[in-house]
């Protein structure tokens, strides 16, 4: 068996079968290998209800009291049991599971697993699955396979398959590392690091082999970064921008003075517009800290020096929210630019006149999505490409808009807060700027730390704001155990808050809406006509809403403290007071240390700091980051020590053989033309 070969090559996958595993991209034996577990399930001995902590998944031993009729609740038939755990109670529901019920008789005694959540005092368990005592011994601190699951792939599905692989396949994949890396590091074979990470033995060997693989994704980025960092170093300015007189003059009647870190960057990047090499700039700064009109001014920059510049953003809405604002300051400022929108959305009859435009360069600055790197966009002459929240595309889609001119600037803005030291590891091809001061007339958001006592007291001070005119997000977790309970999570908690503020309109969204249903939500959240929105993550790049003061997130343990932080930039973005609330479930000392750090810092650079600091061995499969670059199963906060290892060893690679000739890295630099062949495949959109 080859990597490159069919899955349906596997027994028991023909082609029906094969299509659940191709919705999740998975179409030859190489992908089924790297489609990595995205969690381990442990089971652990049965807990005692005094030792449950809300919010986490645990094992009880209960007896069934009762057990309800199977009802229709929405589009989902739904029974509950009273289950006798010790001298507790424990309330139990199933979502389209009635077949279940007949399981559950009176008496019936069972170890019940599942996350249980404490309201009022009361304990509750959603979905949970059930065991016999002695099926539950068997399972007793093995290590299960948790994948991420699509329609029609069951996780059997998948482990059935790479077990198959595993077992009749050894070493189908050489070593590639040379012998003293390996010995440095302390690091072990790829192919039992492949075996271990799918079916650990135990959790050490575990975190062995997740290492390994983690080094090896680092290691083949950090090396094509710096491979492509060579190629670029000596490309010559085929774009010099030397009109800079409508930037300055548009810069020195703003409404208000930039600051003088937002002086600084805009001189570096104005530097770069007009020296003999391009531009490949990173510009960090934090939520609020104004790195947007940096890229405006640079866009008029490249428009008034006969170049076209693109600016690429992450959610249509925000590319509309972008092209109203630049257009009226264009217009208010005289300035004789004209910008172009094009997104996913537009009618056919619309994306064929920007197209025009774009071709003709009628349009000098061009705002959009994703549908500024499809073929059908024709550049007259492109010289900067801005893209904003760049992780969100990654550096391929990053490479395909810079494509699209012969040898464009690039200016990436990012929000992320990442320290310095890993920015310059994970941004080798980049230079970096960071705009670290918010402007004087920004108000610091005002948070608090609270748990769940406080909700009917967060729920007053919403109606209130809500009264006085602000609107409100409210963040709920993604439940991974369940995407069905994922989305009841987020429309029964709007329904149930319709009901406590029916004064005011309240809509939800969630990453299973289709992008026109979200694009729509967002837009009347942004035109306040809904005043409080429930939403997943989805909110968290992509919206502009001066009038939102206030952020409730639920649950805040399960997000990281950097992500968390992105969140909270959701507010603050207008001139009244805003406000965040952290409502956590759980009662842990590490958590409230943790939250404790956006409870007094509004910086997202110390914040991330912090959380590297905080981070233990036993978040290696919880708490995660959320989008930057989205590596298999490495990241670069969890994972920051490897990510300086791999970083020193490529530079000791390079440094001793900079083209990777010598016999014992000829697998090393076979296999990186591999992967940057891949690399560049994926920017042909």
């Amino acid at each position: 068996m080859q990597l490159q070969d069919s899955i349906t090559k596997l027994k028991g996958i023909g082609e029906k079968k094969a299509k659940p595993f191709a919705k999740a991209g998975i179409y030859t034996v190489k992908d089924l290998l790297e489609y990595y577990p995205r969690a381990y399930d442990t089971f652990d001995p049965p807990a005692a209800c005094s030792q449950i902590e809300s919010g986490n998944k645990y094992a009880v031993l209960a007896y069934v009291l009762s057990v309800s009729e199977i009802r229709r609740y929405q589009k989902y038939q739904v029974f509950s049991a009273r289950l006798q755990a010790g001298e507790d109670t424990i309330h139990a529901v199933w979502f389209n599971m009635p077949f279940l019920r007949r399981y559950f008789p009176r008496g019936a005694r069972y170890i019940f697993r599942g996350i249980i959540n404490i309201r009022g005092g009361q304990y509750r368990m959603d979905q949970p699955e059930h065991y016999t005592l002695a099926a539950y011994e068997e399972l007793l601190h093995v290590m299960q396979p948790k994948y991420a699951l699509t329609a029609g792939l069951t996780g059997n599905m998948v482990a059935k398959a790479v077990r198959q692989v595993l077992e009749g396949n050894t070493m189908l994949i050489p070593e590639y590392l040379p012998e003293d890396i390996l010995q440095r590091y302390g690091l072990e074979g790829e192919w039992e690091a492949i075996c271990q990470v799918h079916f650990p033995d135990c959790e050490e060997k575990m975190r062995k082999a997740r290492s390994r693989l983690v080094f090896d994704e680092f290691l083949l980025f950090i090396l094509g970064i710096r491979k492509l960092k060579e190629s670029q170093v000596t490309l010559k300015n085929e774009a010099p921008m030397k009109d800079d007189a409508e930037a300055m003059r548009l810069m020195a009647s703003l409404p208000y003075e930039l600051t003088g870190a937002q002086k600084k960057v805009w001189e570096q990047i104005r530097s770069d517009l007009s020296g003999t090499h391009i531009m490949s700039r990173l510009v960090q700064g934090d939520v609020g800290s104004g790195k947007t009109i940096l890229a405006v001014l640079a866009l008029v920059m490249a428009g008034c020096s006969g170049y076209q510049g693109a600016l690429m953003v992450p959610t249509e809405v925000l590319a509309k929210q972008h092209f109203e604002s630049i257009k009226e300051l264009l217009e208010t400022h005289h300035i004789l630019l004209r910008p172009v929108l094009l997104t996913g959305s537009m009618t056919a009859k619309e994306k064929r006149e920007a197209y025009a435009r774009i071709e003709s360069g009628e349009a000098q600055i061009v705002i959009g999505t994703h549908a500024l790197i499809q073929e059908k966009v024709h550049y007259q002459n492109l010289g900067l490409v801005v893209t904003d929240e760049q992780h969100r595309f990654g550096v391929r889609q990053r490479e395909s808009l810079s494509g699209k001119g012969r040898h464009p600037h690039v200016l990436v803005m990012s929000a992320t807060p990442i320290p310095r030291t890993l920015a310059i590891i994970v941004y080798g091809d980049l230079d970096i700027s960071v705009v670290d001061e918010l402007p004087a007339n920004r108000l610091p958001i005002k948070n608090c730390v609270v748990d769940e006592s406080y909700r009917p007291s967060a729920y007053r001070f919403m109606e209130k704001e809500a009264d006085a005119g602000h609107q409100i997000y409210i963040i709920c977790p993604m439940v991974e155990e369940n995407d069905m309970l994922e989305l009841e999570n987020v429309t029964d908690y709007a329904g149930k808050l319709q009901k406590i503020l029916p004064r005011f309109k309240v809509a939800c969204l969630h990453g299973k809406m289709k992008p026109k249903e979200k694009n729509e939500i967002m837009e009347q959240f942004a035109r306040g006509q809904i005043q409080i929105l429930v939403s997943t993550t989805v909110i968290e790049v992509g919206i502009n809403v001066p009038n939102a003061t206030v952020m409730m997130v639920e649950n805040a343990e399960r997000f990281g403290l950097a992500q968390l932080h992105q969140l909270r930039g959701r507010v603050g973005r207008g001139k009244d007071q805003s406000y965040c609330i952290f409502m956590s479930g759980s009662k842990g000392k590490e958590t409230k240390k943790r939250l404790e750090v956006l409870n007094t810092s509004n910086d997202g650079f110390h914040i991330a700091s912090e959380d590297l600091k905080l981070r233990g061995p036993g978040d290696l499969f919880g708490i995660r980051q959320s989008g930057i670059l989205e590596f298999k199963l490495g990241d670069i906060f969890q994972d920051a020590a490897v990510l300086q290892q791999a970083s020193e060893a490529a530079a000791g690679l390079l440094d001793s053989d900079p083209a990777l000739m010598l016999p014992g890295h000829q697998p090393l630099a076979k296999r990186l033309e591999t992967y940057m062949a891949q690399s560049e495949e994926s920017l042909s959109l």
